[in-house]
């Protein structure tokens, strides 16, 4: 697990784009879970990308360095102050502003605004009781063979512990096993960060 998350180094942009989560006490994708989304990215040929909950932007630069190079980052966030982070950080990573679109709003308002069937890829690093409402909203959002990535699919390591019943651990499990099941979705569960559920839209 180690070896796997060290694997691919992040470079001066994301550690400091890191950093800057720690300072604001945000607990920003790992570098495993970042290189896992990069690739989805880069195998979907990934043009329209929608991320929920921007951070200080170090899963959007990952997204970004996997898109595209015309691809553009839909990035959603309810503070303000993390998105100026953000926008500073796409900036320093070589982005120039056309290929972010950084909304400012709770991602259940935002969400119903956007088109049905354009996106390539949906990554949701949200609170984990909104994770059902999230898996509804990408299975609208993304076209057929479009890829969902939830961040958070261990529920802090208590998703197999029949024990646990908070809510978030409850939500999770229920979204994981929903997803498993569902007709419309191929799905992994990649051991990776916090746990990465990973969902092909059939």
């Amino acid at each position: 697990m180690q070896f796997a998350e060290s694997y691919v180094g992040e470079d001066i942009v994301l550690r400091t784009a890191r950093s800057l989560a720690r300072e604001v006490g945000l607990d920003a994708v790992t570098p495993g879970a970042g290189a896992a989304l990069r690739l989805l990215a880069a195998a979907g040929n990934a043009r329209a990308v929608v991320e929920i909950g921007t951070g200080t932007g170090v899963s959007g630069v990952w997204l970004l360095r996997g898109m595209r190079a015309d691809g553009v980052l839909t990035t959603i966030d309810v503070e303000v102050e993390h998105q100026r982070i953000a926008r500073r950080i796409f900036v320093e990573a070589g982005f120039p502003s056309g290929r972010t679109r950084i909304i400012t709003g709770r991602a259940l308002d935002v969400l119903p605004r956007l088109a049905d069937g354009a996106y390539d890829l949906i990554f949701v690093d949200g609170e984990a009781t909104g994770s059902a409402a999230y898996v509804d909203a990408a299975l609208r959002l993304l076209r057929p063979g479009g890829v969902l990535a939830l961040n958070g699919g261990f529920a802090g390591g208590r998703i197999g512990d029949p024990a646990a019943r908070d809510a978030e651990t409850v939500t999770m499990r229920e979204t994981v096993k929903a997803i498993r099941e569902a007709e419309q979705w191929i799905p992994a569960l990649l051991p990776v960060g916090h746990g990465l559920l990973a969902a092909v839209k059939c």
